[in-house]
């Protein structure tokens, strides 16, 4: 495999069924138990800023951005990101997110969040949010909770329980 050989695009409903074989192999089905599946569980996501990478036509890689609200502020909640075992460690995933956040950029989205790892999100632009400030349906240790500012600032009007998007107008 090379890294010359994948093609990234936005997704498709065509590729639905090999983004959730990607996901089963990635999470398991531990990952419907997770607080930012509860989240995605409210409303779809946003497939024109969700892409995939290909690989002689099949899907090696995925990243979804749904959007989500916490209080007065409004964002997009990045993941799940998976690339299938035998693609990892090129660049894939990184370079999803990247075209991820320009897209949401473009489209007028302020900031990005995710549950995740600092070390490896934060070479992306993303940072902790403070402790406190964003609640999710289900426990999620506060040092992975992270986001990317588009516009500095954006974040400090999400605050308290973050929710899909969908779900804020009957929740306010």
């Amino acid at each position: 495999m090379s890294v010359a050989d994948v093609v990234y695009m936005p997704e498709e409903p065509a590729h639905d069924h090999e983004i959730e074989l990607i996901n089963e192999e990635a999470f398991g089905p531990g990952r419907f138990t997770r607080a930012a599946h509860k989240i995605r569980e409210g409303g779809p996501h946003g497939r024109a800023l969700s892409f995939v990478a290909l690989s002689h036509g099949t899907v090696v890689g995925s990243v979804r951005m749904t959007p989500v609200a916490a209080g007065a502020g409004r964002g997009l909640l990045l993941g799940p990101l998976a690339v299938r075992p035998a693609y990892k460690g090129v660049g894939i995933g990184r370079t999803l997110v990247r075209i991820a956040l320009e897209a949401a950029g473009k489209a007028g989205w302020d900031v990005v969040l995710l549950v995740g790892d600092a070390p490896y999100y934060g070479p992306l632009g993303f940072k902790q949010v403070p402790p406190g400030q964003i609640a999710m349906p289900w426990p999620v240790d506060p040092a992975r909770l992270l986001a990317h500012e588009i516009r500095p600032g954006a974040l400090a009007a999400m605050r308290g329980t973050m929710m899909h998007a969908a779900l804020a107008g009957a929740a306010g």
